[in-house]
């Protein structure tokens, strides 16, 4: 009977061979480690970043976005504010092309639908990477918003009456440049406190600010960026004007034309346009807003008004007055305080 022994491994294998053999197992070990740590998720990737939009969800965009999409009057404000030229961009509340206020930074930028009707065709052939919308575009409507997420990445910045510095601040954070936006609200700040130095005369004076469409007027309420500023520069609007409200106009009716007095009114419109119907033609700058002042006047109760008796009504752009945007509108409007009120 043959008898075979057992002989344990490691006088089976040499020991240099043995040696060798741990190193191996070793090294792929920590190949197999190092190769699974290092395959990036979208969270991690050298090439993205996550951001927060408006209500708290993260969105992964890229690390520096090449081709983004404003898709609001804000987004495209602050985007040129901070020196970033859309790829594409939608048209001014009531405009057929870009707030008239940004006409001359925004150039040639194409146009991808209107305010509140993007075209989401146009928008696919842009090849964005980006996309920045809010409330005061695209409001209540998931569907769109869903359908815009299969272009691209979508940021939703703010909502519809929110404040605009946070509104701009995730727009800066969107592009990866909250560093330069945090210098450019340092901007604004400073030019209120200039402007507010000069405006000592005015405590105690009442200022309205009122949009003048199709023969009727609305306030324009507080949340709006016309509405902040007055209150950033420590002006004072009437007890029933310094309100916020559902919507960022309040209509006032004929009979009530009374309401929109005050001893001052900042007086524009946005011409023969409304968001629906921006082909309806008429001007938004002071021009039109004097168009729209002679109209006014042949209204009964118009020049029964204080200040057009005061002869204190001051005809403004309807872009940057009765509508929103982000920090340049809000230069303009500190700007245009100061050029009426010296």
């Amino acid at each position: 009977m043959t008898i075979y022994r057992r002989i344990p491994i490691y006088r089976r294998i040499p020991t240099s061979t043995y040696r060798r053999l741990v190193v191996v197992v070793l090294a792929a070990a920590l190949a197999l480690l190092v190769g699974c740590t290092a395959a990036p998720t979208p969270e991690t990737s050298a090439e993205t970043r996550t951001v927060l939009d408006a209500d708290g969800t993260p969105v992964v965009v890229p690390r520096t976005p090449q081709r983004v999409v404003a898709l609001s009057e804000p987004a495209l404000d602050g985007l040129l504010a901070l020196e970033v030229e859309p790829v594409g961009t939608v048209t001014g509340r009531g405009q057929s092309g870009v707030p008239n206020y940004l006409a001359e930074r925004a150039g040639d930028i194409p146009l991808l639908g209107g305010v509140s009707q993007p075209n989401l065709e146009a928008i696919g052939a842009a090849r964005p990477d980006l996309i920045l919308v809010d409330g005061t575009s695209i409001n209540n409507n998931p569907p769109l918003l869903d359908s815009l997420r299969q272009l691209a990445p979508v940021v939703y910045t703010g909502f519809a009456g929110g404040e605009w510095r946070d509104n701009f601040a995730r727009v800066a954070d969107a592009v990866n440049r909250a560093t330069e936006g945090a210098e450019v609200l340092a901007d604004y700040d400073r030019a209120v406190a200039a402007a507010a130095t000069h405006l000592g005369d005015y405590a105690g004076k009442t200022f309205s600010i009122v949009r003048w469409q199709g023969g009727s007027a609305a306030l324009i309420l507080s949340e709006l960026p016309a509405g902040a500023a007055l209150n950033d520069l420590g002006l004072t609007r009437p007890a029933h004007q310094s309100v916020r409200g559902r919507g960022h106009s309040e209509p006032v009716s004929l009979e009530n034309l009374a309401d929109i007095d005050a001893d001052y009114i900042f007086f524009g419109t946005l011409g023969g346009s409304s968001v629906d119907n921006a082909e309806a033609g008429g001007s938004v700058d002071a021009s039109g807003a004097e168009r729209a002042l002679t109209e006014a006047q042949e209204v009964p109760g118009f020049t029964r008004l204080n200040a057009y008796h005061e002869d204190h009504i001051i005809p403004v752009d309807g872009s940057v007055w009765t509508s929103t945007g982000g920090p340049l509108l809000m230069n303009r409007l500190v700007a245009d305080v100061t050029e009426a009120l010296r």
